[in-house]
């Protein structure tokens, strides 16, 4: 009974690293985007998202309206490649990840800094899927706000 009961402590070791693997690999896919943000290194942002990548915003509009504005990848990268070095800091802590298979999502509430001052603060919500080995961004879409931010 014993080598049996050492086996399943075992087996249930390793997959309980093989997650915590997948959950450091998907936010390390996460970070680099806000690595090449605050580097502005447009080529470290287009690498974090997958070839057919939706991001969206929501926001209101001059009259109060909620929309959900599309922004393409090539066009996000560019845009951060024109910042600073260090003018676009965004400050992220990982509240959920959940992985099955090649499918994760990832809930990262943000306060973002431009310039060392404080802009906004919200909500990333991520959708990465793992093509090739490695895990890509393929949807995100975010909260800003200036209120009832945590500083």
């Amino acid at each position: 009974m014993k080598p049996i009961l050492i086996l399943l402590t075992i087996a249930l070791s390793s997959s309980y690293v093989h997650a915590q693997s997948a959950e450091d690999s998907v936010k390390a896919t996460v970070n680099k985007l806000f690595e090449g943000m605050k580097n502005a290194d447009a080529t470290l942002v287009s690498h974090a998202f997958s070839d057919s990548a939706i991001l969206q915003t929501i926001a209101r509009n001059k009259e109060g309206k909620l929309i959900i504005r599309n922004e393409k990848v090539k066009d996000f990268a560019e845009f951060v490649g024109k910042q600073q070095k260090d003018a676009a800091d965004e400050r992220i802590s990982f509240e959920t990840v959940k992985i099955d298979g090649p499918l994760a999502i990832a809930w990262t509430p943000y306060n973002f800094y431009y310039e060392g001052k404080f802009s906004h603060c919200g909500v990333n919500s991520f959708q990465l899927v793992r093509m090739n080995g490695e895990w890509k961004i393929q949807y995100l879409i975010d909260t800003r706000r200036r209120e009832g931010c945590k500083e």
